[in-house]
């Protein structure tokens, strides 16, 4: 349960190859998050859903997603290592957590390919008015199973095939494929706003169409948790950030920017297609391609199919870019399969996992259904965002190694000389006596090591004194982990489910919200790290504690049978982890 991984003393040294710049970074990440959700998802979620009001559900998910974003980017300016949130949480929190989280990304990632192969080939389907499904049912047959799809999609398979061959070929071919294509989808984005300004019709948003929230606040927190698979593409780039040049300053830059021109996006494009056609008359499968053709411009409908292919094409690249990352990082540590860690000598990329991986995908997209499929994927991604702030906290309180830190690229700054006790005198106290010893020999000059508690608050907290360092934060952090659980549950389901009178709810909420509270006061307490060289989230507790919140509503908003999937997938993952890693684990 908390067996954290050691990491060496060069995190810069890697059998892959540093060739990704801040810009490839930040187009891999802009690839990953503006693809089929801006095409796909923008249609679903407003007829469906949120109506107009969609605008504002994806404001609120990209803030829920800056929250995580920040996170990430701390972890990847500090830990430069492939595997994302499972490196994240493996470093900080546990193995059998980090391996969960690895398993359920590696589901998402899976899942999110094969749908995005699934609504390309819908797509391409549309522009030829369905030719292919009708020859597909006609010739092979259609079946009607839950989950199964009318038809096998073998369109979706090969492009998924293809897609696999050139990601095999290395870093710096991936990198230049998606700079390609994400130049045309950013200049068909522009064209759709452009032309979409130009044909808005206010009247859309009027009362005679149901109004610009036609279903309420509740339909745009349902919208919110939908809106959220749009920006799960951002942790490619804390996946490929042991081939980054420069990963502690390009990791953070990278993962902003993509941020912010994704959010841009998603926010323009659905105010221009709520304003083009009245929302409850829209396609779900092809939203804009239909609302150009209804306005008579057939030309403009074909060109964004154009450009939608081409960001499809730039989701498929940074899934199939980094699900083999994440397979080799687990596979590195001994967690899962040594076979997926073999890194081919002249691509410098794991081989094994992409074709093995881009196989198992092609499958999925032959034969599963893409609405049932999507539901599930927001539920990995938030699980991954909840543990890495949870990470970021317990890392922060942590203390340091006293190594030398990480040189930031250019020269190696020496550490500022402190106040009290150098780092050798450190070394000598290694029993915990000593060490309480030094920090009341040294309370005059109020150096303080991270996790142990504030100068200030030792009076009123005199008990919290006698634990190791970081050890009170950690249980604040459990004890935040359970009542923002318990919080959410009384929010999502207090009126609906449970049917509880009002005092008990408001009593439930008060308790609750308090217990949250005062884990984030017990955290606040504590001495943090100060003064690394790499990016670091403003206001921590307060911002990862918000996040964990927000991603746990989120998660408790998806339906049954989601998390029904959910647990027989996190079953598998245990008897594989029993089966296996647990045994053949390096640390």
């Amino acid at each position: 349960l908390n067996r954290v991984k050691t990491l060496e003393d060069d995190m810069m040294e890697t059998s892959f190859n540093r060739c990704l710049s801040t810009i490839d970074l930040t187009l891999l990440g802009v690839g990953g998050m503006v693809g089929s959700g801006l095409y796909v998802l923008t249609g679903t979620v407003a007829k469906e859903i949120a109506g107009p009001a969609v605008i504002i559900s994806f404001i609120i998910a990209g803030f829920a997603s800056l929250l995580a974003a920040l996170c990430y980017a701390e972890f990847g300016a500090r830990v430069p290592k492939t595997g994302s949130a499972y490196m994240f949480t493996y470093v900080s929190v546990g193995e059998i957590w980090a391996f969960l989280i690895g398993w359920n990304v590696l589901l998402e990632y899976m899942i999110g390919g094969a749908a995005v192969a699934r609504a390309w080939s819908g797509y391409l389907d549309s522009i030829f008015n369905h030719k292919i499904k009708n020859f597909t049912e006609t010739h092979v047959g259609a079946w009607q199973v839950p989950f199964l799809a009318r038809y096998p999609d073998f369109l979706a398979a090969a492009i998924l095939l293809v897609a696999t061959a050139f990601i095999s070929f290395g870093a710096k071919v991936s990198s230049w494929l998606n700079h390609v294509f994400s130049a045309i989808s950013m200049g068909v984005i522009l064209f759709i706003l452009i032309m979409g300004f130009i044909l808005a019709q206010p009247k859309n948003w009027s009362a005679q169409e149901g109004g610009f929230a036609p279903h309420g606040l509740s339909g745009i927190m349902a919208g919110t948790a939908t809106c959220f698979y749009a920006f799960v593409g951002f942790d490619v780039i804390a996946a490929s950030s042991e081939e980054a040049r420069n990963p502690q300053r390009a990791v953070p830059r990278a993962i902003a920017f993509s941020l912010g021109l994704a959010t841009g996006a998603y926010i323009l494009v659905s105010v221009v297609l709520t304003l083009m056609v009245p929302w409850h008359t829209l396609d779900p499968d092809s939203a804009l391609a239909d609302a150009f053709y209804r306005r008579g411009y057939a030309w403009a409908g074909f060109l964004v199919a154009a450009g939608s292919i081409c960001a499809m094409n730039t989701v498929l690249l940074s899934n199939l870019f980094s699900l083999p990352r994440i397979v080799y990082a687990m596979a590195e540590d001994g967690l899962f399969f040594q076979v997926f860690s073999r890194v081919h000598p002249r691509t410098q990329v794991p081989v094994i996992g992409i074709v093995v991986f881009g196989l198992l995908m092609a499958v999925l997209a032959l034969v599963f259904d893409l609405e049932a499929l999507v539901q599930f994927l927001s539920i990995g991604t938030l699980l991954a965002y909840t543990f890495v702030a949870a990470s970021i906290i317990v890392l922060r309180f942590q203390q340091q190694k006293v190594d030398a830190p990480v040189p930031a690229a250019g020269g190696q700054p020496s550490p500022e000389p402190r106040e009290g006790p150098s780092a050798s005198e450190l070394k000598e106290y290694e029993s915990f006596s000593d060490k309480l010893q030094l920090v009341d020999r040294d309370k005059s000059k109020e150096h303080r090591e991270p996790g142990q508690l504030k100068a200030a608050f030792e009076p009123y907290l005199e008990f919290l004194s006698d634990f190791y360092p970081g050890e009170v934060v950690t249980v604040a952090v459990v004890t935040l982990m359970v009542s923002s659980i318990c919080l959410c549950s009384i929010l999502v389901f207090g009126n609906t489910h449970l049917h509880l009178p009002t005092w008990i709810y408001s009593l439930l909420l008060v308790l609750f919200s308090l217990g949250f509270l005062l884990s984030l006061l017990l955290i606040w307490a504590h001495e943090q790290q100060c003064g690394t060289q790499t990016f670091q989230i403003p206001l921590v507790p307060l911002s990862p504690a918000l996040s964990i919140v927000l991603n746990i509503y989120l998660m408790l908003k998806l339906s049954y049978m989601t998390w029904l999937r959910f647990a027989v997938w996190l079953l598998l993952g245990l008897l594989v982890y029993f089966g296996y890693g647990i045994w053949h684990s390096k640390e």
